[in-house]
């Protein structure tokens, strides 16, 4: 029961944080840009204010798609919290991202449609790479339970370095930053616009967002279970993989699909494979 209750607790503040990442994400990116950026708290205004717009959809798939994709992440996040299985978590993780894809090839527009074969193509590269994950932690802890990560005494990272740089690859694409932001982007700066969520407008791209959020506390959370044994070492590892993900997303351009797939499956699965050999023979 208590730890229901301090999983209810953490699924309520994932929100809080999540806009608050976003919020020092755009202020650090505009000052590597010579820029003064928005508040902090600008990502918050912004779903404020979309909530309060009057809702305007093309279709009832997108409503339906925009919910299935929140509420998927916030159950992800909770089975994260709750310490339970690895394997259940992904599949749940994986519904919200299939159902923002179906929300996208609902509607005619070819920006969205374009979008959404590219979210598919992303989904082939970094699915394959936390599934990866997962097995080299179960090989490590005996077990898919999170809570038996949380009872070794040593961190995963000594023993899992390869399979760290393998999640990055997946937190750079969920985190739809450069050189992987060709499904959507936060700016409408590209071809495709916004992508997946160019036909979104209201309270239904609000939910998107807090979505996005709840992926993005997720992801990091898996990263925090490579330095489980201090609160410290966690949260200096995540400030520093969140510092990286900021400068390669300023410091490199946006690729194509064909590039993404090579490099993440080629180089991601390499790593992975010599890790999971690693921890086999050790």
């Amino acid at each position: 029961m208590l730890t229901f209750i301090a999983a209810l607790i953490g699924l309520a503040l994932t929100p809080v944080v999540g806009g608050l990442l976003a919020g020092v994400d755009r202020r650090v990116t505009a000052r590597l840009q010579s820029r003064f950026g928005p508040p902090i708290l600008q990502p918050f205004y912004d779903v404020l204010k979309l909530l309060g717009k009057a809702p305007m959809v093309v279709n009832s798939w997108q409503v339906m798609s925009a919910y299935i994709y929140v509420m998927s992440s916030a159950l992800a996040v909770l089975l994260f919290f709750m310490q339970g299985d690895l394997l259940l978590l992904f599949f749940v993780m994986t519904i919200g991202a299939v159902f923002q894809v179906v929300g996208a090839l609902s509607v005619p527009s070819p920006y969205a449609q374009v979008g959404a074969q590219r979210e598919l193509l992303q989904m082939l590269a970094y699915e394959p790479l936390i599934i990866v994950v997962f097995v080299g932690i179960s090989m490590a802890t005996g077990s898919f339970k999170i809570a038996d990560v949380y009872a070794m005494e040593k961190p995963l990272l000594l023993s899992m370095p390869f399979l760290f740089i393998a999640l990055g690859y997946a937190l750079t694409i969920k985190l739809r930053k450069s050189p992987f932001d060709i499904s959507a982007c936060h700016h409408a700066h590209q071809e495709l616009v916004r992508g997946v969520l160019t036909e979104y407008s209201g309270p239904h791209l609000a939910l998107l967002e807090i979505g996005h959020w709840f992926d993005v506390v997720l992801i990091l959370g898996l990263c925090s279970l490579f330095w489980h044994t201090s609160i410290v070492g966690m949260v200096a590892l995540l400030v520093v993989t969140y510092a990286a993900e900021i400068l390669i997303d300023n410091i490199c351009a946006r690729m194509t699909w064909p590039w993404m797939l090579k490099n993440v499956l080629g180089v991601g699965l390499v790593l992975s494979v010599f890790n999971l050999l690693w921890l086999y023979v050790s």
